[in-house]
């Protein structure tokens, strides 16, 4: 069945035809407004630059491992509204961590990935002027609950330490899987 807007009555069909124009020409122009407000919200929200030290090319070493060192960039994304770091330990093992803070829920919120399969949300974040700590739950290889826990320090601008943590028994007690350290990039 067709529907003809200007046979349905004189006036009315040119009416329409205007009110729909509108309504399109509005979400076509909205978002662009929108989007300009709240891309100068996220650079001038003072919650939301507290990650920004971290914001560089960064090579990463791991105290007491194989001496290996991996390369990571940080960079600011989406109108300084999200923090992105791209990693690799130059043997295969890549991925990425993404951070933003939520300004609806007054915090941060993050998400890792790598090329091995593994993902984790990270739904709790907190970050103060040089430190940054997010935790969120996952599950073990035998599918038993695990409570994963990021700390960010910044020891001096040019150096930074990153200390990953799980725990099966719901934060009572913590087990480090690494303890990295980050040396800016020359």
């Amino acid at each position: 069945m067709t529907y003809d807007i200007a046979a349905s009555s004189p006036g009315r069909g040119t009416r329409i035809l205007v009110l729909l124009v509108t309504a399109l020409c509005g979400t076509a122009v909205a978002p662009a407004a929108r989007s300009a407000d709240e891309s100068q919200a996220c650079a001038a929200n003072a919650p939301g630059r507290q990650l920004d030290f971290w914001v560089g090319d960064w090579v990463v070493s791991n105290p007491g491992g194989a001496g290996d060192s991996s390369a990571s960039k940080v960079r600011l994304a989406l109108d300084q509204c999200v923090v992105i770091e791209n990693w690799s330990d130059h043997k295969g093992h890549d991925g990425e961590n993404i951070f933003g803070y939520s300004q609806g829920e007054a915090g941060w919120r993050g998400m890792f990935f790598d090329n091995r399969g593994r993902v984790h949300v990270f739904v709790d974040g907190k970050v103060t002027a040089g430190a940054a700590e997010f935790s969120g739950p996952s599950r073990g290889a035998h599918g038993e609950a695990v409570l994963n826990r990021i700390r960010l320090v910044r020891v001096s601008p040019d150096h930074l330490e990153q200390t990953w943590e799980k725990s099966t028994d719901n934060g009572q007690t913590w087990t480090r899987q690494f303890r990295l350290e980050y040396a800016r990039a020359p």
